[in-house]
């Protein structure tokens, strides 16, 4: 039964949703249904907007936003329940109530534009040998160049065998496969080379990217004391920078992929606020066309034909597009130079550090440009593939003699090891790419941004008496079990010499390897 202005509610269970694409969606608690008072309805259920696939499947989202209507003409209306949206959205209520992170389902089916293009996936594990896995293997991008190979080795062995003899002395495989393999050596070394140099920068960036974050989020003071007003804008503008350093890595990301736009999803939210050049380009422009899916089949494969210029957004737009990521670098350096002059951050170590790190993220961004935009000499790559094509043309007429018609499979096996090494050496050229086997840069700037969001989580506990009196902490395990407030009740003279004795023991190096030994059997214990 309703009070006066109060709607009753019966509890009734919701259905269960029905499978998407096989996967069962995640199951929350029971919606509570309204009961109409007087024949009027006291809440309106309005569905959210619908989330973005990933992936391909489509994420279901049980959450209902509560409106609240008046009852019998009362004015006063029940307050809204808060939105249930995805966490990754801010609300802007004033009750604003943060909520968990529903978990995601994190198993999707196999896609097979996935399977050949895009970064490989390093959390999965195949349990395939070597020589049986596909995804990230050359072979797909091999199919053409060896279907030529196998119909020339076929021709030049039927005209051979069945019309007139076309076989050469071998000393000349003796003689050019010497040149060849220095070449294929040199075009391996270099393509290793790049994709090593750019490992190398993007750590360099996680470093010092995690470093700023950290320096800026303890370091950095919050005026509470002054002021509630002073000291809430200090910590919004922490968060601020904080947010631009994640802009940082993945406006480089979408640079060293020729992807002008700021409107991606992973960027907008970041630099939606911010005035940069590319952001008051046409984003019209700034868009990649829809391929064919005889052109999709065509990259698959390999064919250069199907392959676009990767700068074409760049040469479509007629506007300065700018460089993004130097442009976030300039509003994190003023950021860092208000924080001087408002006294938030005075230590003089401390400043240098800041400087420091700006610079370093100023030095990826040239290197991983150099990386990008200086490629193998035209000349080399030229002739690195001529003279590969033209030692694998020339096997059969030096295998058909011996061979006879096994030269067929031999020059095949040979043209698929040269022409093989080459492919690689080709494919890890641009480690920044969208290859299979480049960089995974995608995950590389969620690992950043979670390692930030596990970083804010938490204020700055730059007391220690806040935390380390209450921490439980055993200082000298493994040689005692005692507490931080055990130790705290004896004398200097004491905890010096358990230290002491410590160092010395046998038993503690013992007790520590058996701790290691433990954890190794727990981690690869058998599934029940």
């Amino acid at each position: 039964m309703a009070a006066a202005g109060i709607p009753t509610v019966d509890h009734a269970t919701q259905e269960k949703p029905p499978p998407v694409n096989g996967i069962f969606p995640v199951e929350h608690a029971n919606q509570e249904l309204p009961t109409p008072v007087n024949g009027v309805s006291t809440i309106d259920h309005a569905m959210q907007e619908k989330p973005i696939p990933v992936n391909g499947v489509p994420s279901v989202d049980h959450t209902i936003q509560y409106k609240a209507t008046p009852v019998n003409g009362d004015s006063q209306a029940l307050p809204a329940a808060p939105d249930l949206r995805r966490a990754s959205v801010l609300q802007d209520e004033e009750n604003f109530v943060p909520r968990p992170m529903f978990h995601q389902q994190t198993v999707h089916p196999v896609d097979i534009e996935d399977y050949f293009r895009g970064p490989r996936d390093a959390t999965r594990h195949s349990k395939w040998s070597s020589f049986m896995r596909m995804h990230g293997s050359i072979m797909p991008k091999m199919i053409v160049p060896m279907t030529f190979v196998a119909a020339w080795a076929t021709l030049i062995t039927c005209i051979s065998i069945l019309v007139h003899p076309l076989q050469v002395d071998s000393v000349l495989i003796t003689i050019t496969g010497f040149v060849v393999s220095l070449s294929l050596s040199f075009r391996g070394t270099t393509a290793y080379e790049r994709y090593t140099d750019g490992r190398k920068y993007w750590a360099q960036l996680s470093l010092n990217a995690r470093s700023l974050a950290r320096l800026i989020w303890v370091h950095a003071q919050e005026r509470h004391e002054e002021s509630a007003e002073l000291g809430k804008h200090d910590l919004l503008a922490k968060l601020a920078a904080l947010q631009l350093i994640n802009a940082f890595a993945v406006s480089l990301k979408h640079r060293l992929r020729f992807e002008p736009s700021t409107q991606y999803p992973d960027l907008a939210p970041l630099l939606s606020h911010l005035h940069t050049l590319a952001g008051d380009a046409d984003q019209n422009m700034l868009h990649e066309r829809r391929i064919s899916k005889v052109k999709a089949v065509g990259l698959r494969l390999g064919v250069p034909m199907a392959e676009d210029n990767p700068r074409f957004l760049l040469k479509k737009s007629k506007e300065n597009l700018g460089n993004l990521p130097m442009e976030v670098i300039a509003y994190l350096a003023s950021y860092i130079e208000n924080i001087f002059k408002n006294h938030t951050l005075t230590i003089s170590c401390h400043q240098g550090q800041a400087m420091t790190m700006l610079f370093n993220l100023s030095d990826v961004l040239a290197g991983c440009e150099r990386v990008v935009n200086t490629p193998l000499p035209v000349a080399y790559s030229i002739a690195i593939a001529q003279i590969t094509y033209v030692y694998v043309f020339a096997l059969p007429f030096q295998l058909v003699g011996r061979l006879h018609w096994v030269t067929i499979p031999g020059t095949i096996i040979a043209g698929y090891i040269i022409l093989g090494l080459a492919q690689i050496g080709h494919e890890l050229e641009n480690p920044f790419g969208q290859d299979v086997n480049d960089l995974p840069l995608d995950s590389f700037c969620a690992e950043l941004a979670t390692d930030i969001d596990i970083l804010t989580s938490t204020p700055a506990a730059l007391n220690d008496k806040a935390w380390m009196p209450h921490s439980g902490a055993k200082l000298l395990w493994p040689l005692s079990n005692m507490e931080y407030n055990a130790w705290e009740k004896k004398s200097e003279a004491e905890i010096r010499a358990a230290l002491k004795a410590k160092a010395e023991s046998r038993d503690v190096k013992h007790d520590r390897m058996a701790t290691f030994v433990e954890s190794k059997t727990l981690t690869n214990e058998p599934k029940a």
